[in-house]
């Protein structure tokens, strides 16, 4: 394959043409020659930029629209003179449902009828949409204002060209279901038959705008089937593994099993000459483990030739510089560092050393959890053409922002030269927020005079993911003569990778800082050196570390002689010195959480007597700004295996958007947490990953899957929060207290099948 260089020289004419194709792009691929009504569009009319997705280029509200063509409202609506509105989802949908909730919000400002509303995945331009991502739960909270904003745009538009032609007062038109009607003159039309006059209305000020408040929503809060449904189950082509394009060709990437191994040479004579091998060549890199390492990429006529010549390749390993991580031995070094507190703590306050001394009780437990990996049902892959000077892609990723300025810097081209299509993508949990294997195929299709499609294996996936990280803490805490906690103590062991801060996801979450209280704290830590690459993994931070918290507090609850939920109601009341929030988004309530925990209580039965084996456990977490209950009833028979009876999970995340979609997220997330307790651990030795596929990382089988699942929600007019991640941390500290009041055993160590517990059908 040649090895072509970025060439500008008669790319323009194209790029103008196919930047015409991506949604809401100006004609000319130029955000820099606004005239003043572009200029307001984008910055709402200098509104701190809250519609600043709103910007189509002023072609979208010419007057030469016509008749018979959709019109353009703003960035995410188009109407259709059939009464069609096809409404842009900006972010991309992992399976969390975002592309049935974003329709959602902005058809019910809109008071659009849903059964005419067609949903499709915008591609990708943050200077017409903002932040495009997904991950942390973040991607409602980001865009409720904007999406609600979106749809009362536009309806303010179509009322008042409605107007404009009745020769009313725009305030006496009313919105429902695509109608406008003017009650006092019987005059009515639908928004298909107004579309054109509305698109050249001007786009209101968005401090006009009067949004709707809970009670007045007519979609948000009912029960929808997922936009993309008939297509997942009918296997329409949807994912980035089923991107085709013609006169495509085929990728495969070998690198180093070790992280930081080099390619020193090949058998490249041997794997061209493999049955359906175009070429096959050495990558560089750039080093970093976000962008391209070094490797070895095969191009294939399909991936089967790809993946066959895969398996008889030989490399010589430079292995100077790479990876000789062992999680053993940092479970050992762990243990021995951790009743030795930093002389440095990162949290203070109170004087924790008096409280220890005054105590009526103290107790200290050492908790533990390993590595895991995301391994998402779609291994990595993405499609990438370099041509006519410009890098188009298609890609399943949960952050094209990030990918953006990566891809531009590895294909050594401006970040406007980049189009990329969001497809959808077939599982995240964070594993998708690095960009790495979408770095690998640009630098890929640089040297591949075709579209080409890096595909993964799913030993690829094992080897090199961006890991959960292990983590171990030594706890101490103190209870007073009341039989409350007044003392907290926490040594955390974790990972850093650079010598000076936390490899990434390897902080101590933030969370536990609002809802752990106690008069006199004290938290430190203790870092390890590590080469092996962590990251954010489903709930990051609370999906492991809320285990040991809330596990802990059951043992300090025992301790007090005090029911456990009073235990924790009294202690997230407790009138303590406040940490300050590290930012705005903290939304920490101990009313909202104390109504979690009595609700999950008295759904789940709290205190009702059990058979002999049987155990009811409850925990909570603030995470992801949701306040979270779940509860887990469970027996346990003599040979360790556990059958779970009911998992009862309450939250309080806000208005839900869409309440089957939000139930399912609460099911599954527990479902998830559960099978991540029972049975998941990535195990590294001398820098190289053991468990390379599902055979040796045991997720959970349908067979074994809890029945129940309850999910309820606290409804509330606080700003909405995700629902991907706040349902997963509970789960494990739930379940561990429930083993306990089953068997008496304490569990302070995940998975459970290094214990010897298994599930029961």
């Amino acid at each position: 394959m040649a090895d072509t260089k970025p060439n500008f020289t008669q790319s323009d004419a194209y790029l103008s043409a196919l930047m015409r194709e991506v949604r809401s792009v100006p004609a000319d691929n130029s955000l820099l020659t606004m005239g003043r009504r572009t200029l307001f569009k984008l910055a709402g009319g200098g509104a701190a930029g809250l519609i600043l997705g709103f910007y189509l280029g002023d072609a979208a509200f010419a007057a030469e629209q016509t008749d018979g063509e959709d019109q353009a409202m703003n960035a995410f609506i188009r109407i259709a003179p059939d009464n069609t509105i096809t409404i842009y989802s900006k972010c991309p949908e992992i399976g969390q449902g975002i592309k049935t909730s974003f329709g959602v919000i902005v058809a019910d400002e809109l008071d659009a009828d849903w059964n005419h509303v067609v949903m499709e995945q915008a591609d990708i331009n943050p200077k017409v949409y903002g932040s495009q991502g997904a991950g942390g739960s973040t991607s409602i909270p980001h865009a409720w204002d904007q999406l609600r904003q979106a749809g009362a745009s536009a309806k303010a538009m179509l009322i008042a060209a409605a107007a404009e032609q009745w020769g009313v007062d725009a305030s006496q038109i009313s919105a429902q279901d695509s109608v406008l009607t003017h009650a006092a003159s019987g005059k009515s039309a639908s928004y298909g038959s107004l579309a054109v006059a509305a698109a050249r209305m001007p786009v209101p000020d968005p401090r006009s705008l009067k949004l709707k408040t809970r009670a007045e929503y007519r979609l948000i809060g009912k029960r929808y089937r997922g936009v993309d449904d008939p297509k997942v189950v009918s296997g329409q082509p949807l994912f980035g593994i089923d991107v085709q394009r013609p006169g495509m060709v085929y990728a495969s990437y070998t690198k180093c099993p070790a992280a930081g191994g080099k390619v020193r040479s090949f058998n490249v004579d041997e794997i061209k000459a493999e049955r359906g091998v175009l070429d096959a060549f050495a990558v560089g890199g750039t080093g970093l483990l976000v962008e391209v390492m070094p490797g070895v990429a095969i191009i294939a006529k399909d991936t089967w030739s790809a993946f066959q010549a895969k398996d008889k390749l030989k490399v010589d390993w430079d292995l100077s510089e790479a990876s000789t991580d062992s999680s053993s031995k940092f479970s050992i070094e762990a243990k021995k560092l951790a009743t030795a507190f930093p002389e440095k703590p990162d949290d203070h306050v109170g004087d924790v050393d008096k409280s220890f001394a005054n105590a009526t009780k103290t107790v200290e437990a050492y908790y533990e959890y390993p590595f895991a990996a995301h391994v998402p049902l779609e291994p990595m892959n993405t499609t990438a053409h370099w041509h006519d000077g410009v890098m188009e892609m298609w890609v399943p990723t949960q952050q094209p922002d990030r990918g953006l300025p990566l891809i531009a810097k590895v294909a050594g081209i401006p970040q406007e030269r980049i189009v990329m299509h969001q497809t959808r993508v077939g599982g995240g949990f964070g594993r998708r927020l690095v960009n790495d294997y979408t770095c690998e195929a640009a630098a890929i299709a640089l040297k591949v005079n075709a579209p080409v499609k890096l595909q993964w294996t799913r030993e690829d996936d094992f080897s090199h993911d961006f890991y959960r990280p292990a983590g171990y803490h030594q706890f101490k805490g103190a209870i007073d003569g009341d039989g409350r906690l007044d003392a907290w103590q926490e040594h955390f062991i974790t990972f850093t990778a650079d010598g000076k801060k936390e490899a990434s996801g390897a902080s101590l979450t933030d969370n536990l800082r609002y809802s752990i209280k106690a008069p006199n704290l004290r938290r430190g830590k203790t870092m390890l050196p590590l080469k092996i690459p962590t990251g954010a993994w489903r709930a990051p931070g609370d999906n492991a570390q809320v285990f040991a918290a809330q596990s802990f507090m059951h043992e300090l609850s025992l301790a007090s002689g005090r029911d456990h939920v009073e235990f924790l109601i009294a202690a997230v009341n407790r009138d303590v010195p406040e940490l300050a929030p590290k930012d705005n988004s903290v939304n920490f309530s101990p009313k909202r959480a104390s109504d979690v925990i009595r609700m999950c209580a008295e759904k789940a039965g709290w205190g009702k007597t059990l058979s002999k084996g049987s155990g009811l456990g409850l925990a909570w977490c603030y995470s992801h700004a949701g306040h979270v209950a779940q509860a887990v009833e469970l027996s346990v028979d003599g040979r360790k295996q556990i059958k779970i009876d009911r998992i009862v999970v309450v939250l309080d995340v806000g208005p839900i958007i869409d309440m089957a979609g939000s139930e399912a997220q609460a099911q599954g997330a527990s479902t998830d947490a559960l099978s991540t307790a029972m049975g998941l651990k990535i195990t590294i030795e001398n820098g190289r990953i053991r468990e390379q596929n599902y055979n040796a990382y045991p997720i959970l089988r349908m067979p074994f899957a809890p029945m129940a699942i309850d999910a309820y929600f606290i409804q509330s007019d606080n700003p909405p929060t995700g629902m991907g991640e706040p349902a997963f941390p509970a789960l494990a500290p739930a379940l561990g207290n429930a083993i306990f009041a089953a068997t008496g055993e304490r569990v302070r160590r995940l998975p459970l099948r290094d214990l010897g517990y298994s599930l029961a059908i």
